[in-house]
């Protein structure tokens, strides 16, 4: 089987939670994927372990002036698919564009989400049903990301990691200003931490001007000779080190989402997007705004979470 998987999420949390369900698909044919994904999921960075899969087309359609934009493009990535002869797709979108797409490409087994409804789509049970309805398959596990023992034991001599201390991922950065909480909430929390362990703390964020605020006020705090900053890395070299972390404490960010699927219990905190992204994980453990019985979009919460609560948390998932 030649097989081709449509997902066109622009998000690295969005790629990462949708590879369960891409998995499930090659094992149900025992064949390898090729993916047809955005660019901006960055794919090609954490997914070279992933036997499931075996090739990375990328979807150029960010502005009009890309190769796969307008009628031109439509016919550009026809016969880009064409010429890779796959004889069956599943596509997670509800887009008539890809439908059409891939039947002219001569695709004979089209398999897709239900035209035209897009809207309100939960991102989880939406792709499970789909899964289940195509090929039966009732997808449970989490989202993983291997990191081979080679690389995970470089990073580890790179950053000079020390098994005594507690080593911490702060996930500081975050797709949208919402999402971002503030210094002064990361840095109240390193406090506590500092007060009880020895801790090491390894600050990751975006290079956006908001991000990098926080990122120097963490940096410059009076906890700075405890940290080491990831802002200049790529996410090849970052997802070694997070696995040799004790703990990830993240916004609702692509770390908070590649740190649980290499398997560190990580803390989310959710402040403006639905709970489902800091819960669809067995190793997330989310913690909402004070005075706040749930979260979703414009909650707004990123001033109300509660550095204490946080603690809180990390204490009893670290026993």
């Amino acid at each position: 089987m030649n097989i081709l998987v449509i997902q066109n999420r622009m998000g690295i949390g969005d790629m990462v939670i949708f590879l369960p369900f891409i998995e499930a698909i090659s094992k149900k044919y025992n064949s390898p994927i090729t993916l047809l994904i955005k660019e901006s999921t960055k794919a090609k960075e954490y997914t070279k372990n992933l036997n499931f899969l075996k090739n990375i087309i990328y979807l150029k359609r960010e502005n009009k002036k890309d190769e796969h934009s307008g009628i031109s493009g439509f016919f550009k990535l026809k016969n880009e698919i064409k010429n890779n002869l796959f004889d069956t797709v599943f596509i997670f979108n509800s887009s008539l564009r890809y439908r059409l797409i891939c039947k002219s490409a001569g695709i004979k087994n089209i398999y897709q989400y239900p035209l035209f409804q897009k809207k309100n789509q939960h991102i989880i049970e939406t792709a499970s049903k789909f899964i289940n309805d195509s090929i039966n398959i009732d997808v449970k596990d989490n989202p993983k990301i291997n990191i081979s023992i080679e690389n995970k034991q470089k990073a580890k001599l790179d950053f000079n990691i020390d098994d005594s201390q507690i080593n911490i991922l702060l996930g500081i950065g975050g797709s949208g200003s919402t999402k971002r909480v503030p210094s002064r909430i990361f840095i109240k929390f390193m406090k506590l931490c500092t007060d009880k362990y020895n801790c090491r703390f390894f600050l990751a964020t975006g290079q956006n001007k908001e991000e990098q605020k926080i990122l120097q006020d963490i940096a410059n705090s009076e906890y700075k000779q405890y940290c080491t900053s990831l802002d200049k890395l790529p996410i090849e070299k970052i997802t070694p080190l997070i696995s040799n972390c004790n703990i990830s404490v993240c916004n609702d960010s692509s770390f908070s989402h590649l740190s649980a699927a290499v398997g560190i219990n990580t803390i989310v905190l959710m402040t403006d997007t639905p709970l489902i992204y800091g819960t669809y994980s067995s190793k997330m453990y989310a913690i909402i705004p004070d005075g706040e019985n749930t979260v979703s979009h414009n909650t707004l919460g990123k001033e109300k979470i509660n550095p204490e609560k946080i603690f809180i948390k990390l204490k009893e998932i670290l026993g």
